[in-house]
């Protein structure tokens, strides 16, 4: 076997050395890539924190407090974010207690440093069907420890052990194989009391958001842009103005008539404006040219004084 470099870059190379499973009956080797964490914009957490890459799926926030807390330097970890999970908090989420066997089901997402704006509020999504997220292969995660000392201790000694080839074992969390699956299965059928207030929260939310439209709406109902028309919405007007919103569209025009000329209050009456004027002022023309003519047909040359 070639010998593996202690580092490649900024990354300090840590083997480890993953435990058989029944689906591998094999102890094999992988390898973490670990620095100090520099982001392009800085926070108050950069200082005590690592960048861990090339994490295996199994990778949870208790199996990597295991990693550093009993095998490199005993260093506490505060908190894991791991990059391409859902945005969580920290800690597992209790969500109904008829897991297999009769046992408690809990999930355990990871985290995730920003949030979309596409995502749904928890409070609104369906139950989750999995007790857990895998990673994918070759993720990374930010690894913040307790304090900054905590953090180069660790970092230390990841080196260390790279150097001496000292074994570290991976301990992953239970969860994964057959007991993933099965917890899957109860997980698609969740109790109706959930699921039902689930629903209920949705719809509430989704009667609220259209409220806020419907009331954004009216207010644009006959209300003239810059230019002065007026914004139809679909389905038009379903009964009388109120007199509120009558005083406030007349009390808008009357500001508009008032710093604007009334012919030109539209753009194409502003235009047909100047055609006219060009007109005027050709017909002008031609009649002083034929007048001029017609004085030289009579008179002769006209001389000038």
């Amino acid at each position: 076997m070639p010998s593996i470099p202690l580092t490649t870059g900024p990354y300090t190379i840590l083997p480890l050395c993953v435990p058989a499973t029944a689906a591998y009956p094999h102890e094999t080797s992988h390898y973490l890539y670990v620095r100090q964490h520099a982001p392009r914009i800085e926070d108050a957490d950069t200082p005590r924190s690592l960048f861990v890459a090339n994490l295996p799926i199994d990778a949870t926030e208790g199996s990597l407090r295991k990693l550093f807390a009993a095998q490199l330097g005993g260093a506490r970890v505060e908190s894991v974010d791991f990059d391409g999970l859902r945005s969580k908090k920290s800690g597992s989420i209790p969500m109904f207690d008829n897991g297999p066997n009769g046992a408690a089901v809990t999930l355990k997402p990871g985290k995730k440093r920003k949030r979309n704006a596409d995502d749904v509020p928890q409070e609104l999504e369906l139950p989750a069907v999995w007790d857990r997220e895998i990673l994918k292969s070759g993720s990374s995660a930010v690894v913040v420890f307790v304090d900054r000392a905590s953090a180069e201790s660790a970092l230390k000694h990841c080196k260390k052990a790279a150097k001496t080839q000292k074994e570290v074992r991976w301990t992953p969390e239970d969860g994964l194989g057959e007991k993933r699956y099965l917890t899957h299965h109860t997980l698609r059928y969740p109790p109706k009391p959930i699921l039902q207030s689930r629903v209920n929260n949705y719809m509430a939310a989704y009667h609220a958001l259209e409220t806020a439209r419907s009331r954004t709406l009216s207010k644009q109902r006959n209300l003239p842009d810059e230019d002065g028309f007026v914004t139809v919405t679909r389905g038009g007007r379903v009964g009388p103005a109120r007199l509120e919103e009558t005083q406030a569209v007349a009390k808008k025009l009357k500001e508009r008539q008032k710093n604007a000329v009334k012919d030109d209050f539209y753009r194409f009456q502003t235009r047909e404006k100047r055609k006219e004027r060009e007109a005027e002022l050709r017909k002008g023309f031609e009649e002083d040219r034929r007048r001029v003519e017609e004085m030289r047909r009579r008179r002769g040359a006209v001389r000038p004084e």
